[in-house]
C-alpha cells in the first residue's frame, strides 16, 4: 500500500494557510525571541531585528513546517508513518514531530551529514538510511522506500503544509515588529522564503523581502533572472542547509511573484557573520543560519561606506544553530 505525499493537484499555499499553521503550532513550537544589537545598528545605520530560530525546537525553523505537515495526516498515514530526505535540520524536525504525534519516521540522509544532526535524528526516534550525495539520487531512494513501506513522503521544502508552517516564523516577527522596511531570509529550496513572503504580503505589504543564498549555490538567483527554474549540480558550500540543486515547483512561483531580490554571499562572509553572532550576541549559529545576516551586510554596502540600509528597520531570520562543535571551533578560530 502506498500513501501519497499529497493530492495529484496541489494549490499554492496562501497567507490563510500560514495563519492556520500558526494556530496548529501554538503551544507546540517555541515562540522564539527577537533580539537586537546596538553594535551592528550603529555600523549599518539601521535598526536590525533578529528572529532567533536557532532557539527553536530541534535548533531550527524546520520544526514549524514538519509539525504542521504531520499534524494534518489521516489515521492511515499516521499508522504507516512518514519518510523524508534531508541533510539534517528537516530530518531532526520530522523525527521529533513524528515522535510527538506517535508515528514511525524514516529519514534518508547523506553519509557525510553533520554527525550531530544525524545523531539527533536517531535520538528523536527516526530510522536513518544513508546515501552518497554526489553519486546517488536521494529523491529516487526516498520514493522507492516510501512505495515499499507505504509511508508518506514529506519533502524538505516543496510541500504546501511545510511552506505554510515555515511562514509562521516571519508571521511572528511581523506581528511583533509590524513596520519593517526589509526582511532578509536564507534560501535553499525556498520553503522558508516562500512562507515568509506569504506572511509579509498580508501583514506588511510595504516590506521588501530579500532572499539570501550562497554564491556557489545561486540556483534561485539564476532562476529569478532566467524566468524559469534553473538546476545546478551538487553545489559546494559550508551552508549545508542551502545545498538544494533547485527551487521547487511550489516555492518557485511564490518567490518569482513576490520577492524583491535575491542576493548571494561567500563562505567567508558566512564565517564572519557566525563570528559576529558568537562574539557580540552570544549566539551559536550554523552557516546556513547566518545567511540572512551576511546578506544584510553585503546588501547594505558597508564595505564601501554607502550604508544602503541607512535609517531602515530590517528583519533578519536566524534560521538555525545546528553545527558540530569541532566544526564551529574551526570557523570561529582566528
Amino acid at each position: 500500500m502506498t500513501v501519497p505525499s499529497m493530492p495529484p493537484s496541489v494549490s499554492l499555499p496562501t497567507h490563510d494557510d500560514v495563519a492556520a499553521a500558526a494556530r496548529r503550532l501554538a503551544g507546540v513550537a517555541h515562540h522564539t525571541p527577537v533580539m537586537r544589537c546596538n553594535t551592528i545598528d550603529t555600523r549599518l545605520g539601521a535598526k536590525l531585528f533578529f528572529k532567533c530560530e536557532n532557539l527553536q525546537r530541534t535548533g531550527a525553523f524546520k520544526f514549524r513546517g514538519a509539525y504542521n505537515a504531520l499534524a494534518q495526516f489521516s489515521d492511515a498515514q499516521r499508522e504507516h508513518g512518514v519518510l523524508t530526505f534531508s541533510a539534517g535540520n528537516h530530518a531532526q524536525a520530522i523525527a521529533l514531530s513524528a515522535r510527538l504525534l506517535d508515528m514511525p519516521a524514516l529519514v534518508v540522509m547523506p553519509e557525510d551529514a553533520a554527525a550531530s544532526k544525524m545523531a539527533a535524528t536517531r535520538e528523536y526516534g527516526a530510522q536513518v538510511v544513508t546515501y552518497n550525495r554526489y553519486t546517488e539520487d536521494r529523491e529516487a531512494i526516498s520514493r522507492q522506500l516510501a512505495s515499499e513501506r507505504g509511508m508518506t513522503l514529506i519533502p524538505p521544502f516543496d510541500h504546501p503544509h511545510v511552506i505554510a508552517g515555515q511562514g509562521t516564523a516571519a508571521l511572528e516577527l511581523l506581528q511583533e515588529v509590524p513596520d519593517l522596511d526589509y526582511l532578509f531570509v536564507c534560501l535553499g529550496g525556498g520553503g522558508l522564503l516562500s512562507g515568509s513572503l506569504l506572511a509579509a504580503q498580508s501583514l506588511a505589504p510595504q516590506c521588501k523581502v530579500i532572499g539570501v543564498e550562497p554564491e556557489t549555490a545561486n540556483d534561485a538567483q539564476q532562476s529569478l533572472r532566467a524566468g524559469h527554474i534553473v538546476h545546478i549540480p551538487n553545489p559546494h558550500t559550508i551552508a549545508d542547509g542551502a545545498q538544494a540543486a533547485s527551487l521547487g515547483e511550489l516555492t518557485y512561483p511564490i518567490i518569482r511573484e513576490h520577492v524583491e531580490d535575491i542576493v548571494t554571499v561567500s563562505d567567508q562572509q558566512l564565517i564572519e557573520a557566525m563570528r559576529f553572532f558568537a562574539a557580540r550576541m552570544k549566539l551559536v549559529v550554523e552557516p546556513t543560519g547566518a545567511l540572512a545576516f551576511a546578506g544584510v551586510q553585503a546588501f547594505s554596502g558597508e564595505d564601501n561606506g554607502a550604508k544602503l540600509l541607512q535609517g531602515e528597520r530590517v528583519g533578519v531570520i536566524v534560521s538555525g544553530g545546528n553545527v558540530d562543535l569541532p566544526r564551529l571551533a574551526r570557523f570561529l578560530a582566528d
